[in-house]
């Protein structure tokens, strides 16, 4: 028989400074780990039942689309190959794009089979393919928000588990979907040590499926508007003092180009900008206008990403990506911050690992 570990899942969501939170309980089911505590062979008590009943989804308010931004600009992959660039179409070359990971961004699409990019060089359409950028948001979270949840990664379509560390299976009645938010009502550990999460009666989902939204301890010394990057569920969550106000999924770096962590602050905020680095290296990259930039850890910066919809999985080269509706409103949300006494606009982001990315939480022997 599988070992389990029982892990109570704390509800209320406040950091060890916080002061006590003044909510209606009639607004919001109250919960409390000890009602849906998973105890092997066990069926779930009816408590627990009424309270996935009272609150079987989350109820939150999505970040509006930046739809300035996503019409204003038209993106595309150039490449991956070297790519002439034209003083017209059809015209002399004038320079190339080199071989990379490059995208531009289109200023002109109405001449048939070319582009005219940022910068006015021409390139022949042929070499390009346009990019949609992701429509994901975030989520402000309400006063007194006290319900664990978490946004599914899935992409294949998996049934969950009746029982944690069980088989997928269609009796659960709950068909992952990417970017669907779940409530977390419990959570067990199996013989190998992963976390598992009961986001419904009889529906477990392998912690490697979702991202949970967990809240951080405000580092010392940090006050008003601050944001926190949990490396290991790719999350940001946005804080007034110890008040989560906005969460959402993000992307951070890959390996042998980690997102370092540690305690920064924004020193430049940039609504549009281009990155580039590694020219004429085999991992060489040019992004034209990258929207709503916040450089904190020297080039590495939270900022609106175009080239992927991956969030919720490290992608970059070590800055956090977010959404470009996210990153406008973590943008907007963080420079309407008040100046401190000597009128400076301090704001931190807090980089962190809950865990070791990739690997269980529990040792195998639980």
């Amino acid at each position: 028989m599988r070992a389990f570990v029982l892990i109570l899942v704390f509800g209320l969501l406040v950091s060890a400074t916080a002061a006590a939170q003044t909510t209606d309980p009639a607004d919001q089911p109250i919960f409390e780990p000890e009602i849906c505590a998973y105890v092997p062979d066990e069926p779930t008590p009816q408590e627990c039942l009424d309270l996935m009943a009272a609150a079987p989804k989350p109820q939150f308010e999505a970040v509006p689309l930046d739809t300035s931004t996503l019409s204003l600009y038209s993106f595309w992959r150039v490449g991956p190959d070297p790519v002439n660039k034209f003083d017209a179409p059809g015209g002399s070359v004038i320079g190339q794009i080199p071989q990379g990971f490059n995208f531009v961004n289109a200023v002109d699409t109405s001449v048939p089979d070319w582009l005219q990019i940022q910068g006015g060089e021409w390139i022949p359409r042929a070499n390009t393919k346009y990019v949609e950028p992701s429509s994901f948001t975030g989520v402000t979270l309400p006063e007194g928000w006290n319900q664990p949840f978490a946004w599914v990664l899935d992409t294949t379509g998996i049934y969950a588990s009746l029982t944690p560390g069980g088989p997928s299976d269609a009796a659960s009645g709950y068909l992952t979907e990417r970017y669907d938010m779940v409530n977390i009502f419990a959570e067990a550990y199996d013989s190998e040590g992963w976390r598992w999460y009961m986001i419904g009666p009889n529906q477990w989902i392998k912690q490697t499926f979702v991202a949970k939204i967990q809240p951080a301890l405000r580092p010392m010394l940090v006050t008003g508007r601050w944001a926190a990057v949990d490396l290991y569920e790719q999350t940001l969550i946005a804080y007034e003092d110890d008040k989560p106000v906005f969460a959402t999924l993000v992307s951070s770096g890959l390996e042998k180009t980690e997102t370092n962590t540690g305690l920064f602050n924004i020193w430049a905020r940039l609504p549009v900008d281009r990155m580039s680095g590694a020219t004429g290296a085999p991992n060489a990259y040019d992004l034209q206008s990258v929207p709503w930039v916040m450089y904190f850890d020297d080039s590495i910066s939270l900022h609106g990403t175009y080239w992927h919809d991956l969030f919720g999985y490290r992608r970059s080269r070590g800055c956090v990506n977010l959404s470009i509706s996210d990153a406008r409103w973590l943008f907007q949300w963080l420079s309407a911050a008040e100046p401190d006494s000597n009128g400076e606009l301090i704001n931190y982001v807090y980089v962190f690992s809950s865990g070791e990315y990739g690997a269980p939480p529990r040792a195998s022997n639980l």
